[in-house]
């Protein structure tokens, strides 16, 4: 008998003898014919066994495993874990990796004669199949550990409900089909695969899948460094994960660990005496456990984290459909490294809780987007909100993307849109000296169709909000004129401000084109914070602008690198051009106009930037750059701008008559730049404009009259 056995288990996969026969001779070894109140076992189990072999013996001979699912890691992009995706909460590890006490554990309490059989225990797996065939059917017991590493693989690689259910029924099929695939895999694997292979299947409670999960989770270290104790504490787990999870159940856990010891010291693992000591030692006192946190909610970074995921989630490069880029994000074990800067997203945060806290009775929202101006990579992203469903102060709604995106539909951004109407002016000839009348208010009727064969527009007539009288441009600007801005777009025309806008990414929170209409240079337009901090980047960047991005690098749990989709910069204006916007930009923080909308966001470095204020105060913005950031900050109320808008408001304690770009966006601005920049040398904007502010302008539709001092007003609050 003994020289069939060493013949057996050198045979070759496709060699093997039914399953059913080996059952049947093992039966045999065990004593022919046992008898339990008279009736013979064998002859009970035949005809069941029978039954079985045929299906059994007609699956694969090698047993294909899945890739476990392994949590997906975001980074910031130092390295930092800002957030884990998951399926199943696990970390795949090699057995190098985990610690000998680790393996000791398992194999003493799971499977002591596992470095002896070759995938079956034939002794125990008859008798406990002879046992529950008397008391009523059910299969109980005996099984190895490496079917029980089948059993889970089997489980895992389940393609419906059924087929989990049939990978866990206690039936003799799913036993014997478990035992001719640990056949074939103590064949093809070592000793040592299927070990490690079992400790990262397996699940050990609290959310824990696989060894490296739960040594964090409940001792907040690796599995390499698990000692002979906390190696039976989690070793005890698998047989009931949720009864003997000691953070739950440390009194059950507890005595599960001493029976795990106990099994340690009669397999020669442990020495007696040590085991006596460390049963002494309460769960309690030695436990450190990690709170498991799957998905953003629990980031440092909520809303940047959900953009990155709504940004794999969009992109096809992922997965053909959303359901595998899904199933990337949650089971692929990737590393996704992002732009986030945590010194910036830190002092963007900071900025929006300080000026409207989250829980502020106003229910007025503040939402801030920071790119790199140079590269468009976004650096932060923060709002004052707390990522949740219920409650003041709570939303999962990202205030600062599109609704693509997990956003909104977009907020009119009131005169920041005058940006691209003074793009468009230069790039055509109308200089900073250009004079226009721009009392208010003021009706156009020179607006053209950018389409052939459209109607004819209305007439349009424009208050302003801030002064009235006949200004070059750059008081134009600093003053935020609207009626100059309506009359230097009626000479402009409406296509090319439009066109420059959406080269800048911007486009409505809904995805669809801007309406080119008289109004476009007033921001009429739904928009969001973060197209609105990428378009500004191009006067950083000498006329060139870089699509946002978020994601730098995704490597792969092996170590490759996944190629991400392409996003080329483009040079959307002359840098000339861009320059001499860029620089009365700057006039409006740091210029010489008394009484310019940006005077109070000066940085003591070199920025330019602009105000934003739409009808009524439904929503009041701030947009600018420096040579390192550009930003953009959003504030209004998530219910409805004209519902609720920003007048006659007390928010954070300060009573406001009405808000406008300059009383709160800006100041949020200001307080996220100088945060993110602090300990930064000051640099140059290195502007080359191809305009000196003091050129003249030209206006061939427009001869202005002798300036009349009396013609501009008192200002209202400033923009």
């Amino acid at each position: 008998m003994k020289n069939f056995f060493e013949n057996f288990w050198r045979k070759k996969p496709q060699d093997l003898p039914s399953i059913g026969r080996l059952v049947g001779i093992a039966t045999l070894l065990l004593g022919g014919v046992l008898f339990v109140g008279g009736i013979p076992a064998l002859a009970i189990a035949s005809q069941t066994i029978v039954d079985a072999n045929a299906a059994a013996d007609s699956l694969p001979l090698n047993l294909q495993t899945l890739p476990l699912p392994e949590s997906t890691r975001i980074l910031a992009a130092d390295g930092t874990p800002i957030a884990d995706l998951y399926q199943q909460n696990r970390v795949e590890v090699t057995i190098d990796q985990i610690s000998k006490p680790m393996q000791e554990a398992i194999l003493a309490i799971e499977d002591s004669r596992f470095y002896e059989h070759n995938g079956i225990d034939f002794r125990g797996t008859v008798r406990a199949y002879v046992t529950n065939q008397i008391s009523g059917g059910v299969v109980q017991g005996g099984s190895t550990l490496t079917q029980q590493y089948v059993k889970n693989s089997l489980v895992l690689s389940a393609k419906t409900p059924e087929e989990a259910a049939a990978a866990k029924a206690k039936t003799i099929a799913r036993k014997l089909r478990e035992m001719r695939y640990s056949l074939a895999i103590e064949r093809t694997n070592s000793k040592e695969e299927i070990l490690s292979g079992y400790l990262n299947i397996s699940y050990f409670g609290a959310g824990a899948h696989g060894v490296e999960a739960a040594a964090k989770r409940y001792f907040s270290k690796s599995a390499i460094d698990l000692t002979v104790i906390e190696a039976a504490t989690i070793a005890g787990i698998v047989q009931q994960p949720t009864g003997y999870d000691p953070i739950r159940n440390p009194a059950r856990n507890e005595n599960r660990r001493n029976q795990v010891l106990d099994r340690m010291v009669v397999n020669n693992y442990l020495d007696s005496g040590e085991a006596e000591n460390l049963k002494k030692i309460s769960v309690k006192t030695y436990l450190n456990p990690t709170p498991i946190r799957n998905g953003c909610t629990g980031s440092i970074s909520p809303y940047f984290c959900d953009y990155v995921v709504q940004v794999v989630r969009n992109d096809p490069a992922f997965g053909e459909s959303q359901e595998e880029r899904d199933r990337f994000l949650r089971e692929s074990g990737a590393k996704i490294t992002t732009t986030l800067n945590l010194k910036a997203q830190e002092s963007a945060q900071s900025a929006v809780d300080k000026y409207i806290p989250r829980d502020d009775p106003s229910q007025k929202a503040a939402a801030i987007s920071m790119v790199n101006s140079k590269t468009g990579e976004v650096i932060a992203m923060a709002q004052n909100r707390t990522w949740g469903t219920d409650g003041l102060g709570n939303t999962t709604y990202n205030y600062n993307v599109d609704a693509q995106h997990g956003g909104t539909a977009g907020m009119q951004a009131g005169s920041t849109f005058k940006v691209f109407t003074l793009l468009a002016a230069l790039e055509q000839g109308y200089g900073p000296a250009t004079m226009l009348d721009a009392n208010t208010p003021k009706t156009f009727t020179n607006f053209t169709a950018c389409e052939e064969g459209a109607p004819v527009f209305e007439p349009y007539t424009v208050n302003n909000s801030t002064r009235s009288g006949i200004f070059d441009m750059n008081q134009g600007l600093a003053y935020s004129v609207n009626t100059y801005f309506m009359g230097l777009e009626e000479l402009t025309g409406l296509c090319r401000p439009v066109d420059i806008a959406e080269k800048l990414g911007v486009k409505t929170g809904k995805g669809q084109p801007l309406e080119r209409v008289p109004s476009f240079t007033l921001g009429t337009a739904p928009v969001t914070p973060l197209m609105m901090a990428s378009a500004v980047s191009v006067f950083a960047n000498h006329g060139t602008h870089c699509p946002a991005i978020v994601i730098t690098e995704i490597m792969t749990r092996d170590g490759e690198e996944i190629p991400l989709s392409k996003k080329v910069c483009n040079s959307v204006v002359d840098p000339g051009t861009a320059d001499t916007a860029a620089l009365m930009l700057t006039n409006v923080i740091d210029g010489g106009i008394e009484g310019r909308t940006g005077a109070r966001m000066t940085l003591g470095r070199e920025a330019g930037g602009k105000t934003g204020t739409t009808n009524d105060s439904a929503a009041v913005w701030f947009v600018g750059f420096t040579p390192e950031i550009s930003a953009a900050v959003w504030v209004g109320d998530p219910r409805g701008g004209y519902k609720y808008p920003m007048k006659n408001i007390t928010i954070n304690g300060k009573k406001y008559k009405q808000v406008f770009g300059s009383s709160l966006p800006g100041p949020i601005w200001k307080e996220a730049l100088l945060g993110a920049l602090a300990d930064s040398p000051a640099t140059s904007l290195e502007l080359q404009p191809s305009w000196a502010l003091t050129d003249k302008g030209i206006a061939p539709t427009f001869v202005p009259p002798p300036f009349d001092p009396n013609a501009v007003v008192a200002p209202v609050p400033a923009e």
